[in-house]
């Protein structure tokens, strides 16, 4: 039988409203200008075509966007995953944390690095993950993130501390 307060909740992390929406409104943005000069531009078709094409695919980055900083990154004692319930890794998978300003992290985040590789993903403003590195981070507030860091640090130096009775 499984212990209740291992899948307890430590933390979650979110996109923050301001942050989230002024990223989808960049990429709408591009979208625009992009479809506009391939609209009213008079350069040759093959640009015209350029623009088209890369105007869609930045409206469809606004949305993929929109989507996904919808979610939450949710912390237990034993997983790092999303509100959804995609497990993004095993705590005990977890090789060490790094949050200094010269890490390979998406902003206001952290990176995770792993002991083996869990998958491949990425949800636009929230986590990337890539073998054994998985980027928390993007449009999330920074306070929430720099929590989250620290939480998972303390477990795995094993200073988290365990509820009463257990």
């Amino acid at each position: 039988m499984t212990d209740p307060t291992e899948d307890e909740v430590l933390i979650k992390i979110s996109a923050s409203p301001m942050r989230r929406w002024t990223a989808v409104l960049v990429f709408i943005t591009l979208s625009f200008v992009l479809l506009w000069l391939s609209v009213t531009g008079a350069g040759a078709l093959g640009w015209r075509l350029f623009f088209l094409g890369f105007g869609i695919v930045a409206l469809w980055m606004a949305d993929v966007l929109r989507r996904s900083t919808m979610q939450e990154i949710e912390l237990t004692k034993t997983e790092l995953r999303t509100s959804d319930g995609r497990v993004l890794t095993a705590v005990d998978n977890v090789r060490k944390v790094e949050k200094g300003a010269f890490a390979f992290k998406p902003s206001n985040g952290f990176l995770v690095r792993l002991n083996s590789a869990s998958g491949r993903g990425w949800a636009p403003g929230l986590w990337w993950q890539a073998g054994t590195y998985l980027g928390v981070g993007g449009v999330v507030s920074a306070g929430q993130s720099k929590a989250m860091a620290e939480i998972l640090a303390a477990i795995l130096a094993g200073l988290w501390p365990d509820p009463p009775g257990s």
